[in-house]
């Protein structure tokens, strides 16, 4: 994974970072964090800038997450019913849920896509209720932009303290991955087993 990210970004620049923060967010589960990691290693050594770094791999984080967001804002909220009434356990929620979390996001939406988006997976799969719940699109970009920007500021700066030792961040950041999955897995497994309709 390392070495085709490192032969992208030496391809194209700043545009293939751009690509890449686009497919994490469209394909899971490319890493952010290894991807502007080894962007702030770029700098570093010379070869990126931080600016723009993290102006093109924010944007590829609005593009990525905007895709989700236009799938469910074409899907819409009526017409996901018949889906959670087939596929309710698998999901593990109900229709009642899906209610919930549509009134929750109504209310509070804004920041909520502000705060998943420091949140491995979760940051993608919020895009989807806020298309869903027909968020007005300026609003979402702009959480968006604004929540990707800080994550990337501070992934791109690890990556500069880890200077040119790209093994290191892939050392670490390559089982914490593995570990979260698994333990997303585990989790996911529990509540299908033990997951009962409401009424």
């Amino acid at each position: 994974m390392t070495e085709f990210i490192l032969d992208l970004i030496a391809w194209g620049g700043y545009f293939g970072i751009f690509l890449l923060m686009a497919l994490e967010n469209i394909v899971p589960p490319v890493p952010s964090e290894v991807i502007m990691g080894l962007g702030g290693m770029a700098v570093a050594r010379g070869d990126m800038s931080v600016v723009p770094l993290i102006a093109w791999g924010t944007a590829g984080s609005v593009v990525g997450n905007y895709f989700w967001y236009y799938i469910g804002r074409n899907i819409g909220y009526e017409r996901f019913r018949p889906f959670i009434e087939r596929n309710g356990r698998w999901l593990t929620m109900g229709w009642s849920d899906v209610e919930t979390i549509h009134r929750f996001f109504m209310k509070r939406g804004g920041w909520v896509i502000f705060v998943f988006r420091f949140m491995p997976t979760f940051r993608t799969v919020i895009s989807l209720p806020a298309g869903m719940t027909r968020m007005p699109i300026w609003q979402f970009v702009i959480w968006t932009a604004a929540g990707s920007a800080i994550w990337n500021t501070v992934l791109t700066y690890a990556g500069i303290l880890l200077g040119s030792h790209f093994s290191q961040l892939d050392r670490y950041v390559g089982p914490v991955a593995v570990a979260t999955f698994v333990v997303i897995f585990i989790g996911y497994g529990w509540r299908v087993m033990t997951w009962k309709p409401k009424g």
